[in-house]
């Protein structure tokens, strides 16, 4: 019983054992199934996707052949119809050059034409002068024969006695128109210029700025000089001009080379004293004012030098220029003023002579001492610096001539440079116009040719021009040409070293050799 009970409970549970393994069988194949059947349907899903994009990249493959087969057809259009249009041309220039080729066979045959009918002239004309020439020949030895003379003689007689009349004659009408030509220029030279000194009327003595302050008080210098000299060092140092309070009673001299600032120092001083406030502060702000009114000042007195004269084109620069000028004397003489005189003067010599235009004139005499504005702060003679200035500014180059030649330091370039200097020697010699003391200025020109004759060589010396220039003649047998222009240089330098003046002065070193003989 109970064998077979455990027979049974063994057969049950084989059994159950089996039907548990088929279940377990049965669900895995069918999983196994599924996932072979969802594998598939991803297999298929891919295909499709992978036959789809296939499509779709030969198709973009298609479009994009046939784009490019495209533009190359348009750029093989393009191609051929760039060959055509070149091809035109060529046509067009083959056809030109067979219509000028055709030209030049016509030109060439018309020229061949002519040089046979030349040829065929010049054979005729020889033909003539043959003939001519026997007849000539015929004619000679008749000549010759009448007269009992050669050829040769006959020739060199009528020649001999052909050219002692004409230098006769020459040598007469020559010195004759000479000796017109000389009297006439020099009367009329004196004429123009005694007409022109004439017609202007300017006041004796022009007006200058002065140096020197007066004071209301001799209380007043202390003031001035402040504690410690702080107030006249501030002076100094705002104005850039030297202080002299001398033991002169109630007078303070200020001592610089620039005019303009002088006379800002002078302005500021008398409006300091005027006003009583002297301290530091009230100093600058004094200068700095007055500053400002000399510069209006300057500008006022160019345009109205500008002005006098209606002259149009002036640039700002030279009107500046112009005004300064007013602030500057050259031997006590006005410069602008001077400058004014020296236009009218120009203008009415160059209308007496009737040049064609006598505003070049005018223009150059205004402006003629411009370099002396800025002499101070350029290096060279004025004449030469204002010329650099009137050409950075645009003036007329007969203009620019001028003003650099009228101390002759470079050639006349026209006919209004001589006028411009005969006007500025005018206004500077007329009485009164310019003072300097006659001993200082001998003393001057007597250095001028003790330098020149402290050197070996030497034959004479002369200082010229007031001084501009000192004329060295030396022994011909003595130096060179070389040795000439070295002495040239070492008397410059030896007057540089050892005198004071304004501008430059030309040494002028003379050696020539001279044959004379008299005619008894």
């Amino acid at each position: 019983m109970v064998a077979s009970l455990a027979t049974i409970l063994l057969a049950t549970i084989s059994i159950g054992g089996g039907l548990i393994l088929f279940i377990y069988a049965f669900s895995t194949r069918y999983a196994a199934q599924k996932l072979l059947a969802e594998a598939q349907a991803k297999w298929e899903n891919a295909k499709r996707d992978i036959e789809a994009e296939k499509r779709e990249a030969h198709i973009r493959l298609k479009d994009e052949l046939y784009k490019k087969r495209t533009e190359f057809d348009m750029e093989i259009k393009r191609e051929r119809a760039e060959l055509e249009r070149f091809q035109m041309k060529l046509n067009t220039k083959y056809e030109s050059i067979e219509s000028k080729e055709q030209r030049l066979e016509e030109v060439n045959k018309e020229l061949t034409q002519k040089e046979r009918n030349l040829s065929r002239v010049s054979d005729a004309q020889r033909a003539h002068e043959q003939k001519l020439k026997g007849l000539y020949e015929e004619l000679v030895a008749k000549l010759e024969t009448i007269s009992g003379m050669s050829r040769d003689e006959s020739r060199k007689a009528l020649f001999d006695a052909l050219e002692n009349e004409v230098v006769l004659s020459n040598q007469k009408y020559i010195q004759k128109v000479e000796e017109d030509a000389r009297n006439f220029a020099k009367e009329r030279a004196i004429g123009i210029v005694v007409n022109a000194m004439q017609r202007y009327t300017a006041e004796q003595v022009a007006p200058h700025s002065s140096g020197v302050v007066q004071l209301p008080n001799e209380e007043m210098k202390g003031r001035i000089i402040g504690k410690e000299g702080r107030n006249i060092k501030a002076l100094e140092i705002a104005t850039g001009m030297e202080f002299v309070i001398g033991e002169a009673p109630e007078i303070i001299t200020i001592s610089g080379f620039n005019p303009i600032r002088r006379e800002v120092a002078r302005r500021s001083l008398e409006k300091l004293i005027a006003d009583g406030r002297i301290n530091p502060t009230r100093i600058e702000e004094t200068v700095a004012q007055c500053e400002s009114e000399i510069e209006e000042m300057i500008q006022e007195y160019g345009k109205n030098a500008v002005l006098e004269f209606n002259i149009q084109g002036i640039k700002s620069e030279i009107i500046s220029l112009l005004g300064k000028l007013h602030f500057r004397t050259s031997f006590s003489q006005n410069v602008l003023m001077h400058s004014i005189e020296v236009a009218v003067f120009a203008r009415m010599i160059a209308e007496e002579l009737d040049m064609p235009n006598p505003e070049i004139a005018l223009r150059g005499g205004l402006l003629h001492d411009i370099g002396k504005a800025v002499s101070a702060e350029v290096e060279g003679p004025h004449a030469l610096i204002g010329a650099d200035i009137a050409k950075r500014c645009g003036e007329d180059p007969l203009i620019v001539n001028a003003i650099a030649a009228h101390h002759e330091e470079v050639p006349f370039a026209s006919i209004y440079s001589p006028i411009v200097m005969i006007a500025d020697t005018i206004s500077a010699s007329r009485p009164g116009a310019r003072r300097e003391t006659l001993s200082a200025y001998i003393k001057r020109l007597e250095k001028l040719e003790e330098i020149s004759y402290s050197f070996e060589g030497i034959k004479k010396a002369y200082a010229l021009q007031a001084g501009r220039e000192v004329r060295v003649i030396v022994e011909e047998d003595y130096l060179d040409d070389e040795a000439a222009m070295q002495l040239a240089r070492d008397i410059a330098r030896k007057i540089e070293s050892e005198m004071a003046f304004p501008g430059q002065i030309k040494v002028n070193v003379i050696r020539e050799k001279r044959a004379i003989e008299y005619a008894k």
